[in-house]
């Protein structure tokens, strides 16, 4: 999985959020910035994956949720990823 997509699920997992509030969220947790083209293409793909969902639209803005399937995704990726710190840790001790 792509880290952009990756760290969108992760913001998702805590809860519905629109965008911009996706963005920030990215930014204090993983001290990257995705401009508006890549965070909406990860959105949009992970949305077109049944991974994450929209929900009705406030005003301008369009939260999104994470699917069950989004969930199930989440969890593997972050398994796999355990796996790989476990065996670098493992080089450095």
């Amino acid at each position: 999985m792509a880290d952009r997509r990756l760290v969108v699920l992760v913001s998702l997992n805590d809860g519905p959020r629109h965008g911009y509030a996706i963005q920030r969220d990215i930014e204090s947790f993983a001290r990257i910035r995705l401009g508006p083209g890549t965070l909406y293409g990860a959105i949009e793909s992970l949305e077109r994956d049944g991974l994450i969902r929209a929900l009705p639209g406030e005003d301008r803005r369009r939260p999104y949720e994470i699917t069950p399937a989004g969930r199930r995704a989440l969890q593997d990726e972050l398994g796999a990823m355990t796996a790989v710190l476990r065996r670098a840790g493992a080089a450095f001790t």
